[in-house]
């Protein structure tokens, strides 16, 4: 296992690309996870997606402190309800703002192994989920943000992103 760097959305363009498909489930996929995992813990995150990393394919991996969840192609079939809190991201350091977000979903995705799984995740797994899934598609969470909730925790100011 290996800590990758942390993408950071400022200066790193690879945040806005769309992930590619993972194909073929191996030893290479299933490192590269390890590694994910390895460095979301040592930066104290609770979910991680490839491209964070500087790698375009669709991999996620997710601890809201039940247990480390990997993901190999995840995508939302169905999403419920409504919920409102504040987010930040290991990728936007230091800032934080509101964002709704479906309070329950269900994903498709497969496991380290290659094999089929769905998972239903409500509340802050939803939330979890829905974030590191728009990761894969380029979309941050600043995209997604309550207008005027966004926060620098630095010096508490408003941010205003374009």
């Amino acid at each position: 296992m290996a800590l990758r760097s942390i993408m950071n959305y400022q200066a790193d363009d690879i945040l806005r690309k769309k992930a590619r498909s993972v194909d073929n489930v191996n030893s290479r996929i299933r490192s590269l996870l390890e590694d994910m995992a390895e460095t979301m813990y040592h930066a104290d995150g609770a979910g991680l997606a490839a491209p964070q990393v500087g790698i375009l394919r669709r991999l996620v991996v997710l601890d809201i402190g039940e247990g480390l969840i990997k993901l190999i192609n995840p995508v939302i079939v169905e999403a419920d309800g409504e919920q409102q809190e504040a987010e930040g991201c290991l990728s936007i350091p230091g800032i934080y703002g509101e964002v709704k977000r479906p309070e329950k979903v269900t994903v498709k995705a497969l496991d380290e192994n290659g094999k089929p799984l769905v998972l239903e995740g409500t509340g802050l797994l939803a939330r979890a989920l829905c974030h590191e899934i728009d990761h894969l598609d380029g979309i941050l969470f600043i995209d997604k943000a309550i207008p005027g909730s966004l926060i620098n925790q630095n010096d508490l100011s408003e941010v205003k992103i374009i």
